[in-house]
């Protein structure tokens, strides 16, 4: 009892260790994060400490601690553009809150992965993320999904999804809707109406996108910095008026921008050009005659788009001066700028503006050459035709095979919730059997250590009985010699003496010669004597019952044990003097040291002595066989047993092996005659 609670209390005193070193841990990783986080010091150093604190994070191994740790350590990844190691920090902390079921931590993930992808123009990837981060994110979190779904209407539209770009612009509509009108939500209200209106003209549905430029428009008259939103939704505008062949309006509405140029050129250079070369066409397009004018404004669009080197606007004000010296029939003009087009178109990839080349570049060629891009013409139609088929069954796949994977992980939780319960029963069997096991050991001890005591007691009731025949013989022996001594000499020594007596008064030659056959008498009679006494100095029973006793035991065992023997003793012991509890002991080892050889030593033979040096018992036993450690088998049960033996008689025991050779174990006990 007292053993286990000693072991109670040292798990303890480990348990409240080990806690007071995971909290100084904990207090030492939030204080890192805190220290990332504080813009005192330099970019670098909040990165190192956001590494130090998601290090030390995963040295507790708390998973919640780990996550929120390597989210800051993510953001400062991006910030310093290590951008492989934000993705797959955020690859890591998804599975980290799969793995503790958070589901705003999973959206969070999918979300930053989305983004990048976003950004770097990879929409498979985006929208792949995208799609799962939105099945993670809770209703309390309504900014978090509409941005989403505003990302992923975004993705669809430049895929030219339009119809699932529409539905999901919508959605994410009626979320922002629903909000409070801070600036960032009247900003996703306008991007998202902004949105709708240009798929609505892309589908053809002019009304439809004049509604939701308008509210776009309604939106930005809100907003504290809206202005730029404003003209944006008034260009957009009065391009949809164009395309209702409504002119007026839509030049009315690109001239009132040219009138606040100065109010905007700064910010967005390449605004202006672009609302001059749209008012140029929309004149050309409404029939104008005024060429000069409209050259004038092309050549002026031209002009900036060209100092600014950029080529998308260029790309736009080429191919409307294409198609403005076309229908003038100045075939050189409209040449050039057609070859100016398709050539740029070519390098940015814009697609639509290409096709638009080609058409007035094969009408331009004559014959050959002409039906070449022509051919073109025809074959991008019809790839960009089948590209957005098969966009709007990949996007509809990606979805599907996020529910599948969806699916397969919720499955994947509940057998790994299933496995855990297995494992958890199995280790408690485990533990159980191990328990058992280690009971059933010590059973097996308690019960040694009782056939040993019993053994013990046997042991000594037999020197009892032997001591007991020893007293026996010893009486018997006095008798006899007491017997002897009455009946036999003093019988002969009265009778000599009664004739020596009555030779007093004879003298003479016969008396003489009676005197000497009675000294002769006297002279056996002596002899009789010393033989009784040196009879009774030879205590022969108590002196070889003990070796007697020893010697059968040796016999015994190492017949079982086919082992071959020797046993060497002394006759300088008296055992009779020896203590009973030193003479079971020396039993004892005997009998344990037989058993141990038997058992571990592989053993061919044994040599036994017992001799007397210098008032000292010396015990030895020494075998043939494989020998051991010494240094790491002394905790070993029969080695602790043979030294628990010795100790009780005061003795000393030394063990000499060499491996392979054999094993001595050498004794001396205290001889106290």
């Amino acid at each position: 009892m007292v053993k286990y609670s000693i072991s109670l209390l040292c798990l303890l005193l480990s348990f409240i260790s080990l806690s007071q070193d995971k909290n100084e841990k904990l207090d030492r990783v939030l204080n890192l994060r805190e220290k990332s986080k504080n813009f005192d010091y330099s970019l670098q150093e909040r990165l190192n400490f956001a590494i130090q604190s998601s290090q030390l994070a995963e040295e507790i191994g708390n998973d919640s601690t780990i996550l929120r740790s390597n989210r800051q350590l993510a953001l400062l990844y991006f910030n310093t553009e290590q951008y492989d190691k934000y993705i797959s920090t955020n690859k890591a902390n998804a599975k980290i809150a799969e793995k503790l079921n958070d589901s705003n931590a999973i959206a969070i993930a999918n979300d930053n992965l989305a983004v990048y992808f976003h950004s770097n123009q990879e929409n498979d990837s985006a929208y792949y993320y995208y799609s799962k981060a939105l099945k993670y994110y809770s209703n309390n979190r309504f900014a978090s999904k509409g941005t989403i779904l505003l990302n992923i209407a975004d993705l669809q539209d430049t895929e030219k999804d339009y119809f699932g770009s529409e539905e999901n612009a919508i959605s994410a509509l009626k979320i922002f809707e629903n909000l409070p009108e801070t600036e960032d939500n009247l900003d996703n209200l306008w991007i998202l109406n902004n949105l709708i209106g240009i798929i609505s003209l892309k589908l053809g549905n002019y009304d439809k996108s004049l509604e939701y430029h308008d509210k776009a428009e309604k939106v930005s008259s809100k907003m504290r910095n809206g202005f730029y939103n404003k003209i944006y939704s008034t260009n957009n505008k009065a391009f949809v008026y164009r395309k209702k062949e409504n002119y007026s309006k839509a030049i009315e509405l690109y001239s009132s921008l040219i009138e606040i140029k100065d109010q905007y050129d700064a910010y967005d250079p390449t605004f202006y050009p672009l609302v001059v070369d749209n008012l140029a066409y929309t004149k050309l397009v409404a029939g104008s005659k005024d060429y000069e004018e409209m050259e004038r404004l092309f050549n002026e669009a031209y002009h900036i788009s060209d100092t600014l080197d950029d080529a998308t606007t260029k790309l736009q004000v080429s191919i409307d001066l294409s198609k403005f010296y076309f229908q003038q029939k100045k075939t050189d003009s409209s040449l050039k700028y057609a070859d100016a087009s398709y050539k740029i178109a070519k390098s940015i990839s814009s697609n639509e503006i290409l096709l638009d080349a080609l058409k007035i570049l094969s009408k331009l060629k004559k014959g050959e050459e002409g039906k070449k891009y022509l051919y073109e013409h025809i074959r991008l139609g019809d790839s960009l035709l089948l590209v957005e088929r098969s966009v709007r069954n990949k996007y509809a796949r990606i979805k599907y095979d996020t529910d599948n994977v969806e699916k397969a992980n919720a499955r994947m939780s509940q057998q790994l919730m299933w496995l855990l319960a297995i494992s958890g029963a199995l280790l408690v069997t485990l533990f159980l059997l191990y328990i058992i096991i280690t009971q059933r050991a010590k059973n097996k001890e308690l019960k040694f250590e009782k056939d040993q005591q019993k053994a013990n007691e046997e042991i000594y009731n037999l020197m009892l009985s032997q001591q007991d025949k020893v007293d026996e013989a010893r009486a018997n022996e006095k008798k006899r010699i007491s017997e002897e001594l009455h009946d036999g000499i003093l019988g002969r020594l009265f009778g000599t003496r009664l004739s020596l007596d009555s030779l007093n008064f004879s003298e003479g030659q016969d008396a003489i010669k009676n005197r000497a056959t009675y000294i002769k008498e006297l002279m056996t009679i002596e002899n009789d004597i010393r033989k009784v006494s040196h009879d009774l100095n030879t205590d022969f029973v108590s002196g070889s019952g003990f070796m007697d006793i020893v010697s059968e035991l040796i016999e015994k065992q190492t017949l079982a044990y086919q082992l071959e023997s020797s046993f060497n003793y002394t006759d300088d012991i008296n055992w009779e003097s020896v203590p009973n509890k030193t003479k079971i002991n020396i039993y004892r080892i005997i009998q344990e040291s037989l058993q141990n050889i038997y058992k571990h030593a592989n053993a061919n033979a044994v040599k036994i002595s017992i001799q007397l040096k210098n008032n000292v018992i010396c015990l030895s036993i020494t075998d043939d066989g494989d020998g051991f450690d010494v240094n790491k088998s002394k905790k070993g049960i029969g080695l602790k047993n043979i030294n628990s033996r010795v100790n009780e008689v005061e003795g000393k025991a030394e063990f000499n092996s060499i491996l392979k050779e054999g094993t001595e174990v050498s004794i001396i006990i205290p001889y106290k005659n």
